[in-house]
């Protein structure tokens, strides 16, 4: 267990689903997802976030669909990558670091407050190292077909302990608990 887990605040992998699995669409396409949360469904996961970190291929998408004017402030965004750009971006900080020191680095500047995971790669890797606290999905009333699974085929085997569902128009919002192996002493 890493020692940022003794943090305020919650390591939480966030993302929308489509009922059959997919975080994104052929091409990743993300239409679909913003056709459900024009109005904010669910404001208080945003107001409970402080800070986000994603992969290179989430923030290469996400600044593809910046023109969808999707306003969403989860705090500051961390961007673990292999290639950092050569020219920085206002409000996005490259991390090359290992993943626990990205993790504790991007809990710090949330001050408090929750941590968002987003990208399959991403949280997948957090939740293989036991770094996750929590994980929400909300689930779209949409089939997609093929596009971005959940998340990666090594993930393994990770146990969940569900502790909310909510319903706000067409979408679910799923939340579970993490269950996390008991210290070996």
């Amino acid at each position: 267990m890493s020692e940022s887990n003794a943090d305020p605040g919650k390591v939480v992998v966030n993302r929308a689903m489509s009922l059959d699995g997919f975080i994104a669409g052929p091409g990743h396409a993300m239409d679909w997802v913003f056709e459900h949360f024009e109005d904010n469904p669910f404001p208080e996961v945003e107001q409970a976030t402080g800070a986000m970190l994603v992969g290179r291929g989430t923030y290469e998408v996400a600044r593809k669909m910046r023109q969808e004017d999707t306003t969403y402030d989860g705090g500051p965004q961390f961007v673990l990558t292999h290639r950092p750009p050569d020219e920085p971006e206002a409000g996005i900080t490259f991390l090359s670091c290992d993943l626990a020191e990205a993790v504790a680095t991007a809990r710090a500047a949330a001050g408090g407050k929750d941590l968002e995971v987003l990208g399959a790669d991403v949280a997948s890797q957090c939740l293989r190292q036991g770094l996750v606290d929590e994980v929400l999905v909300y689930v779209l009333p949409v089939l997609l077909g093929d596009g971005v699974r959940y998340s990666t085929s090594d993930l393994g085997r990770i146990d969940l302990e569900p502790f909310a569902n909510t319903q706000s128009g067409a979408v679910t919002m799923l939340r579970f608990r993490v269950r996390k192996p008991a210290a070996q002493h």
